[in-house]
């Protein structure tokens, strides 16, 4: 069973530009001028998906890379960027509770968590991704993107419905991307809270003739 869903499970290394992916398509979404709910909806988009995403790098990517590449001085301040970000998710969720949302100290501090993130990305697109590609091997890297699918269905559970509503809000209708993100948390987290189902073979009597 573990083979088989570590065949069918894309790669670490491919999730995580997946989440790239989804991160910086909601920051392309974000405009000075929108609506503060659309704000609200983009912001609480991004916020729980870089909470997800840094804990599963650190849960599970940085400790696969830290034997090989722990003098690399991009892999070395990886970890002190995820900090940066929480602290500035946490401001940004204490003005969302003062119901400051859509002033310009807000529009700030978001843009600030845009630019520690695209610079984060930007380093492992081009240095920690490819390096792990090349040192751990599609065996290695697909068992631990099967192990990362299992957490993150740990982690989202509890967040599930303000994600993917939040997720709804923060794309438009009929986007491709959005369309595709929401199937696939659907089916994330459908699969994590359907009961397990066992095959039943049903025999049927053969008519006497």
């Amino acid at each position: 069973m573990n083979a088989l869903a570590n065949r069918v499970t894309p790669s670490i290394t491919t999730m995580i530009r997946m989440d790239h992916s989804h991160v910086l398509a909601l920051f392309h979404r974000y405009r000075p001028d929108s609506s503060a709910s659309r704000k609200r909806a983009l912001v609480t988009n991004a916020c729980l998906a870089l909470e997800v995403h840094a804990q599963l790098e650190e849960e599970i990517f940085y400790p696969a890379l830290r034997s090989t590449m722990s003098e690399d001085p991009i892999f070395q301040k990886s970890e002190p960027e995820h900090a940066e970000m929480r602290r500035l998710i946490g401001e940004l969720r204490e003005r969302a509770a003062a119901a400051t949302v859509g002033d310009l100290p807000y529009d700030d501090k978001f843009l600030e968590l845009m630019r520690i993130v695209i610079h984060h990305v930007a380093d492992e697109e081009t240095t920690l991704l490819p390096m792990a590609e090349r040192l751990l091997g599609i065996e290695i890297l697909s068992q631990l993107g099967a192990q990362m699918t299992r957490r993150r269905v740990e982690l989202m559970k509890p967040h599930a419905g303000e994600f993917v509503v939040t997720a709804a809000r923060s794309f438009p209708v009929g986007a491709a991307a959005g369309a595709a993100l929401l199937a696939a948390g659907a089916i994330a987290i459908g699969a994590s809270l359907a009961p397990k189902r066992r095959k039943t073979v049903r025999r049927y009597a053969r008519p006497r003739m």
